[in-house]
């Protein structure tokens, strides 16, 4: 199966290619009178699905391969598009609705007189890239630190994760918190100099999200495919007897928690220029919850599932709350119960079913015995 798994994998990554060749091919270099022509507006949707793609294989890294059912990851892909509409917002200058050179609109209507220290270099682009990927993996650290060294499991680990995305939502909706209140932060102008409101910045952000959707499989396939991960796995599977044989469980753990979070840091870093807004309801455990629900309907354990359940979840959702808005959640709900029924690989567990007609190949013995031996 993981030889399937990993041919899958391959054509996954070569039509993310694709893709991040076609799209601003047919949005830039096609007649808008054309029938193959794509809206701006389609393009910034993709581009979307691709950061929430970002984020079930983030979650599908702890999840499907190390046992940690993260409730709280919607946070760490918050964090990354804060840090992002950060700097987005330092870039709007004069050109503010105040036109303070320092301070964003909210602080000057709020009768804010400084700039907070945690805004301080945010008018730099490398200094907030870093920030995209520093504090969601010092938050992780710090958490998966405590939390695994007192080796809490289980869903007592979930329902903590939880507790942590709902603090920090929480906190984000205080205006004395200096991140824009309830109203979060936009009205964003440009990026390096590029209008995010031009239809060539919105083709370079699907592709980098398309790149970046690639690096973040690449990178977890790589450590899934090493040592590191056989032993990752074995502390899914049998975490008791990895600490027995001498493992250190927790590194593993962090580690794995560590990059998990990174990686959905980078997915909200794109996410945030391409909707427009950051505010704290993408903290809301309810987004955690619904990204867990992507890796189960793609396919758990996978990675690749768990980029396709995110683009399938959320491709229905887009459609059936332009026809049935009031009944999405009930049929996310109903959608969750029957594949957990009757899909419980998910959606890519159909391909690597081995057919029907065909039986399966029976495992060697573990101990063969010479014909006339005794046993």
């Amino acid at each position: 199966m993981s030889a399937r798994l990993d041919r899958i994998g391959l054509v996954f990554v070569l039509l993310l290619a694709a893709a991040a060749i076609a799209v601003p091919a047919l949005s830039l270099g096609v007649p808008e009178s054309s029938p193959f022509s794509l809206p701006p507006y389609l393009v910034q949707l993709f581009g979307k699905y691709l950061c929430y793609a970002i984020l079930a294989v983030a979650l599908d890294l702890v999840w499907g391969y190390c046992g940690i059912l993260s409730l709280g990851h919607g946070a760490f892909f918050a964090l990354g598009g804060y840090a992002m509409g950060m700097y987005l917002m330092r870039q709007i200058g004069t050109r503010g609705v105040y036109a303070d050179p320092i301070l964003p609109d909210f602080m000057v209507f709020l009768n804010w007189k400084a700039l907070p220290v945690a805004w301080w270099g945010f008018d730099w682009f490398p200094y907030a890239m870093l920030m995209v990927m520093l504090v969601p993996g010092l938050l992780a650290l710090a958490f998966g630190w405590f939390a695994f060294r007192s080796r809490v499991t289980g869903v007592y680990l979930s329902i903590i994760t939880q507790a942590m995305t709902f603090a920090l939502y929480k906190e984000f909706f205080r205006n004395d918190f200096g991140f824009g209140g309830n109203n979060g932060l936009t009205d964003f102008k440009d990026l390096l100099g590029f209008s995010l409101q031009s239809a060539s910045t919105k083709a370079a952000l699907f592709s980098a999200s398309a790149v970046a959707l690639i690096l973040a499989y690449a990178t977890a396939r790589a450590m899934i495919g090493s040592k590191y991960g056989k032993a990752l796995t074995a502390v899914r599977d049998a975490e008791s007897r990895m600490r027995f044989l001498g493992y250190r469980v927790e590194t593993y753990k962090v580690t794995a928690f560590v990059v998990s979070a990174v990686m959905a840091g980078i997915g909200g870093a794109l996410y945030v220029p391409q909707v427009g807004i950051i505010n704290p309801s993408e903290f809301a455990p309810a987004n955690s919850i619904e990204a867990a629900i992507w890796v189960a309907v793609g396919g758990r354990a996978t990675l690749v599932g768990a980029a396709i359940g995110a683009i399938a979840v959320n491709f229905a959702k887009t459609w059936f709350t332009g026809v049935f808005p009031e009944f999405w959640l009930y049929g996310l709900g109903a959608l969750f119960v029957l594949v957990t029924l009757f899909l419980p690989r998910g959606l890519l567990g159909l391909l690597l079913a081995p057919p029907r007609d065909k039986a399966p190949t029976p495992e060697p013995p573990a101990l063969a015995v010479e014909e006339g031996a005794d046993p």
